[in-house]
């Protein structure tokens, strides 16, 4: 039986990961240089040391550069592409249904706390969750399982009682290995990438209904 739900954050309830790689390319343009998708997606949904994008424009353009300056204008970009942009469809609908179903509802980011808070303040949707996990959190984020460990110690639930949600590969990679049922649901970034094992894959939490998805789990159960 499912008990809880637990949701990623960057990319799968707002498309933030889209925007960023958006912003960054911008940046890169400037510069006559294309930031490559395959390069860049090595840092979505884990480590953002995975890739450095500033450190590969530098030995691109084989000249040093001003990360701070180059910083400070990439998220200026990303402010302007992200306006007014709100939640992925159908995350409230999931949201609600798993609250009027009685789950206990948790968020397992690898990104800091100061970036998810202010974005779940923004879209008015901290009230939803029960139990919160960021990169501060653990020793090692995603693909690593240890925040989906956290989220479900701390909510006293087995791993096959509990759904994960996530929208990239490193994420689906955490939640597989902590042996949840695995939803996937790709955005514009992520979803011609390749994920090595989920349960279901979505295109939109419009799709399907958090009921109907939780009876075709415990079917397959």
């Amino acid at each position: 039986m499912i008990e809880a739900v637990i949701f990623d954050f960057d990319g799968l309830i707002r498309d933030t990961e889209t925007l960023e790689f958006y912003s960054f390319q911008e940046v890169f343009r400037e510069y006559g240089i294309e930031l490559p998708l395959e390069l860049y997606c090595k840092r979505i949904g884990g480590h953002m040391n995975a890739f450095d994008p500033y450190s590969y424009l530098q030995e691109s353009i084989g000249n040093p550069i001003n990360r701070e300056e180059l910083r400070i204008l990439r998220r200026q970009k990303y402010d302007i592409l992200i306006r007014d942009v709100n939640e992925r469809p159908g995350v409230v609908n999931y949201l609600k249904s798993a609250k009027k179903l009685g789950l206990k509802i948790g968020l397992a980011s690898s990104a800091p706390y100061e970036w998810v808070m202010p974005n779940l303040k923004e879209l008015n949707l901290v009230g939803y969750f029960d139990c919160i996990r960021t990169h501060e959190d653990v020793k090692n984020v995603k693909p690593d399982p240890e925040l989906y460990f956290n989220v479900l110690d701390y909510f006293g639930v087995k791993s096959q009682n509990a759904i994960a949600f996530e929208d990239s590969p490193n994420g689906a990679k955490a939640a597989i290995a902590a042996e949840m049922h695995t939803v996937i649901v790709p955005n514009e970034l992520t979803k011609d990438l390749f994920f090595d094992d989920y349960t279901l894959r979505l295109n939109s939490m419009l799709e399907l209904e958090l009921e109907q998805l939780i009876d075709h789990l415990n079917s397959k159960s």
